[in-house]
């Protein structure tokens, strides 16, 4: 088991996108089997890229249930998240747009059938670290390899770190 660290990863660039920039909030399912991790292929502006199962947060919608959702669209997996592996912040140079990625480590129970993938989705594989690595110019971000490498380097935090609060104080206090 990976070991846990500390909280303390709130960078400075972090913090900037948040107080003086919008941005988009995803979600990543980071899953390794036998040294492989699991990915897609998807077809972005024309491109063949590859990413982890990720997408947007919905209105409504819990960091991990987003997380369950968008590995069962784009892969047809039911995800199982076990860690918050990391938060991570990349501004899009082209578009100029900010990610905040929130991405879950967990394990994957394969799809019984042929599952309907999300619209853009060419094919789902289990690659390797290299794999990846020989693929840099078609990786969808640099969040792609830095999961990759922040997973294989041990890095963990309890799920209790994510707080999904009620929408009404009434739903805060009944909690309590």
């Amino acid at each position: 088991m990976p070991a846990r660290r500390s909280l303390s990863f709130v960078t400075a660039s972090f913090r900037n996108a948040i107080v003086a920039e919008t941005f988009d909030l995803t979600v990543a399912a980071v899953v390794e089997h036998s040294d492989r991790f699991l990915v897609v292929e998807e077809n972005v502006g024309g491109r063949h890229v590859f990413n982890q199962p990720a997408g947007h947060v919905e209105p409504g919608e819990t960091l991990i249930e987003a997380a369950i959702r968008e590995a069962r669209e784009e892969t047809g997996y039911v995800f199982r998240p076990t860690e918050l592996l990391g938060i991570y912040v990349w501004q899009d140079p082209e578009s100029q747009r900010n990610f905040v990625r929130v991405a879950l480590t967990g394990t994957a129970i394969e799809p019984t059938g042929v599952p309907t993938l999300d619209h853009g989705i060419v094919a789902v594989h289990w690659l390797s670290r290299q794999q990846l690595y020989d693929r840099d110019a078609r990786l969808r971000s640099p969040m792609v390899l830095q999961c990759i490498d922040d997973y294989i380097a041990g890095a963990s935090y309890s799920m209790d770190a994510l707080v999904h609060l009620s929408s009404s104080i009434e739903g805060i206090a009944k909690s309590a």
